[in-house]
């Protein structure tokens, strides 16, 4: 049961995204509906965390803010051609920007869960440290596929380009779910001494 309410809430962080990466479409049309309901889906789902200031929530928010002036308001048809590396450079660039200034993105989650004591712990840091690297890392890979999708060189069909993203996400999500459980489940058995 706590997997999935992880799980949920990592969902929510990333449901603005998910959703621009299902609706965008091929047209500009459907670009400007995908950015309008992923600007208000990262302002209904995550108005707690913008609140709280989460790095995630902020940088999603700008960028859709951004978006809807470039794109559905000035009509800028660069951006709308270069959608999928914009998104997936911006994501990239909150997750590797949360580290450097020192609030891996998923410290702020886990701070969600955690008293206010162990906010501090050096495992939890390290933990959240890796979880968030792991994403930057992830996040990098999705520019780089963008980069290949793009390039003229190698062809890579939009079904594909759309699963490999989607993948690239679910990997993710799967990965943050099973490490914070594999890291409960020592928490647990190092307090029984088993």
């Amino acid at each position: 049961m706590r997997d999935l309410k992880d799980l949920g809430t990592l969902l929510l962080g990333f449901m603005p995204w998910l959703l621009f990466l299902f609706l965008s479409g091929h047209t500009l049309a459907s670009l400007e509906y995908a950015i309008i309901i992923s600007l208000v889906a990262s302002l209904t789902f995550g108005f707690s965390e913008l609140r709280r200031g989460y790095i995630l929530q902020w940088g999603t928010l700008l960028f859709f803010c951004l978006c809807v002036i470039l794109i559905n308001l000035l009509k800028v048809i660069w951006v709308a051609t270069h959608m999928d590396l914009l998104a997936n450079a911006t994501l990239t660039c909150i997750m590797w920007l949360s580290i450097v200034v020192g609030k891996p993105f998923a410290l702020q989650y886990a701070q969600r869960d955690l008293p206010r004591e162990a906010w501090g712990d050096p495992k939890v840091i390290k933990g959240c440290l890796f979880i968030t690297l792991v994403w930057a890392c992830l996040m990098t890979l999705s520019v780089l596929v963008s980069l290949v999708h793009r390039s003229s060189v190698v062809h890579v069909p939009e079904w594909i380009y759309f699963y490999v993203t989607l993948c690239i996400i679910l990997t993710g999500l799967i990965f943050t779910v099973l490490f914070k459980r594999q890291k409960r489940l020592q928490r647990e058995r190092a307090g029984t001494g088993g």
